[in-house]
């Protein structure tokens, strides 16, 4: 770790807030008034130079103004940052997105990306808890007619799944129904994980005394399943990615747009941060496409309905200080509110 004095430490310290504040190279007479102690310009300079040398600062082309180095916003994020209090208009701002009645807990997480992304500015992403223990608690069918028939499948932490599919005609109704008996008395009260299992051994010879080929209305039931099982992304703010973002190749735009719809490579890059708010800056992040940005991510514990991950993506010259208030703050809301809804579907 590169040891610096107090004083080039406080210098980096206000050349990072002047800049994720305003986006100008900060010279050394905008922060003679903003060190706590009397310093003149030209030891500033010398500081300043001090600081470009060691990799913490760089210059501009069109200034003799300094801005943080990528390695000079890791050094201020992991020895100088404290959090900003979140302001209490944002707060009422959370709460009040939070107070309203949701169906589901994909609402509830959906809506989040969402709020975050409005109250950053930035790109927003949201997981919900994951579901490993979650329980399958019921399965039905109801008929819509012309032998389309509506699949629906509901957890013990209030996830509800459906899929609308076509019931062959020569299938009896009274077999559908011994087949769904068969699913509830089975499955029910066991762990999603426990289904499957039971899904791959002797559950289709159960259902194939009732219906000649049970493979297709398992792979129905089967995909329902891996809806509820699977982990959930929501992405708020999509289109503020223009306005943060460096790029002008219209080619790397689309190919981070593809990034945020694809679930498998968006796990990746966000990955299983602990209780600690996480921070990612250029290289750090695991995806080339955000070599430029900077990726703030923390999860929010829901008791013992599991973690899920929130997250905001933007420009290296964010304002870590807000954001980390703010990320914090809102992981707070976000999980107080879906404990809510559990407790009020234990209740109901």
């Amino acid at each position: 770790m590169v040891l610096l004095t107090d004083r080039e430490l406080l210098i980096l310290q206000a050349i990072v807030q002047i800049y994720t504040s305003d986006g100008q190279p900060v010279g050394s007479k905008a922060l003679v008034s903003q060190l706590p102690m009397h310093v003149s310009s030209a030891t500033i300079r010398n500081e300043m130079a001090t600081l470009e040398e060691i990799g913490l600062l760089k210059k501009t082309h069109s200034s003799s103004g300094r801005i943080p180095s990528i390695q000079g916003y890791r050094y201020y994020v992991d020895h100088l940052l404290k959090p900003d209090k979140v302001q209490s208009s944002d707060l009422r701002q959370i709460r009040s997105s939070f107070n309203h009645q949701f169906q589901e807990i994909d609402d509830i997480v959906a809506e989040s990306a969402d709020m975050l992304s409005k109250l950053t500015s930035y790109t927003a992403f949201t997981v919900k808890p994951e579901l490993k223990d979650a329980k399958l608690e019921g399965f039905r069918l109801v008929p819509l007619g012309n032998h389309r028939v509506m699949a629906i499948l509901v957890t013990d932490n209030g996830d509800v799944q459906n899929r609308t599919f076509k019931v062959p005609s020569n299938v009896d109704p009274e077999a559908l129904e011994a087949v769904i008996r068969i699913i509830n008395d089975e499955l029910v009260g066991l762990t999603l994980s426990e289904v499957f299992k039971r899904l791959a051994t002797d559950i289709p010879n159960q259902i194939g005394k009732y219906i000649e080929t049970p493979e297709g209305f398992l792979d129905v039931f089967e995909d329902v399943l891996k809806k509820s099982a699977t982990e959930r992304f929501f992405v708020g703010g999509q289109l503020n990615l223009l306005d943060f973002s460096k790029q002008h190749d219209l080619g790397a735009i689309r190919s981070l747009y593809r990034l945020m719809n694809h679930s498998t490579d968006l796990a990746s890059v966000l990955g299983s941060p602990d209780q600690n708010i996480k921070v990612q800056i250029g290289n750090e992040i695991t995806n080339n496409l955000l070599k430029n940005y900077s990726l703030i991510t923390a999860t929010y514990d829901v008791d013992q309905h599991g973690k899920g991950v929130i997250a905001v993506l933007g420009p290296t010259s964010m304002p870590y200080s807000k954001m980390i208030g703010l990320v914090g703050a809102f992981r707070t809301e976000l999980a107080r509110r879906l404990i809510d809804y559990y407790h009020d579907i234990d209740d109901s």
